[in-house]
């Protein structure tokens, strides 16, 4: 096995793993949900960080999922053109656009996020709601892990794309 084809199956399988480790926080958000409407609707009760618990947690399922997602080919694709593309077409395809449209979005996000993340932590930022979760901070550090986990699986798919291109006939 080659130096790429390890690194393309270490990759692919550190997204794997975040993306069925994340698969179960799914499960705990609608629990939660569930026990934000029980408590509000049947006993009156309402608690802030009940709610922002299943928005933050929709969101880290989304971020850290997007990998997981690139990895098996869940991403909405326009293929117009792509779906009667021969492999070699479809590879190049794919390269170029990891290379040149993906890979640079990613890193603009992980470079302006990082000052708003750095400035999140010094203040270890809570939730500006009152009775609100404390530790807003490290929900906004999964914006970086968002940024090299997607990152990285680009980087995978263009190594896959050239040696599609290079080395299967």
């Amino acid at each position: 096995m080659s130096y790429i084809e390890r690194t393309v199956n270490f990759i692919d399988s550190i997204n794997d793993w975040v993306g069925r480790a994340i698969s179960w926080l799914l499960v705990l958000m609608v629990l939660n949900v569930f026990f934000v409407v029980v408590l509000r609707y049947v006993f009156g009760f309402g608690a802030i960080w009940m709610q922002e618990l299943y928005v933050w947690s929709h969101s880290i399922v989304f971020l850290l999922g997007a990998g997981y997602t690139l990895l098996h080919k869940g991403h909405v694709r326009i293929d117009l053109i792509y779906r009667t593309a021969s492999n070699k077409y479809k590879s190049l395809i794919d390269f170029f656009g990891s290379m040149f449209f993906a890979l640079p979005v990613i890193y603009c996000i992980f470079i302006k996020s990082l000052p708003m993340v750095e400035r999140s932590w010094k203040v270890l930022e809570k939730s500006a709601e009152a009775g609100g979760l404390p530790g807003l901070f490290l929900f906004k550090t999964v914006l970086l892990v968002f940024s090299l986990l997607f990152g990285i699986q680009f980087i995978s798919l263009a190594l896959k794309n050239i040696y599609n291109l290079f080395y299967e006939k």
